[in-house]
């Protein structure tokens, strides 16, 4: 496996989460946000995650330092965001659907406290590269966003000279 061939060294993290997987991925969530920000770990996954990309037949990768730090040379980059209000909504439906107990408001507080976090960062703050298409899907359903990022995508290879993706 590509992890145990790099001499980076390993961070191991034991989280102690009583609650249901859909609880546990928000709480997660909120720690990836905070441990994003030791220099340690940055350095031990960006390695791993830029020789993940570098391999055939290339990747599709989602992150808030993608196309900034950890791919600056992509080929294509997409900054797909939505406003606050929308993406709290989005997370609330979800939980709502599993059956989960979810608070709009409370949500709506969680996702701007990670966006603040993210964006004022000293190391690979949250920001759009100024090479990435801005794709706003606060109007979008999930079938029209992905449809509208491959047009992108397809046009942005053709326009490279590239013709598959």
């Amino acid at each position: 496996m590509m992890w145990r061939e790099q001499k980076k060294p390993r961070f191991r993290f034991r989280l102690k989460i009583s609650c249901s997987p859909t609880c546990a991925i928000r709480k997660l969530e909120g720690v990836a946000s905070r441990i994003a920000v030791l220099q340690p770990v940055r350095d031990a996954l960006l390695a791993f995650q830029r020789s993940f990309a570098a391999e055939e037949p290339g990747a599709v990768i989602d992150g808030r330092d993608i196309g900034t730090v950890v791919c600056p040379d992509a080929d294509v980059k997409l900054y797909v965001t939505a406003g606050l209000e929308e993406r709290a909504t989005r997370r609330f439906e979800e939980l709502v659907s599993r059956g989960e107990a979810a608070n709009l408001n409370d949500i709506s507080k969680e996702i701007a406290e990670r966006d603040r976090r993210d964006m004022e960062r000293a190391v690979a703050p949250l920001r759009q590269a100024d090479d990435a298409i801005l794709v706003d899907t606060s109007r979008l359903d999930a079938d029209a966003a992905f449809e509208m990022a491959i047009e992108i995508v397809v046009k942005q290879l053709n326009a490279r000279g590239k013709t598959s993706i």
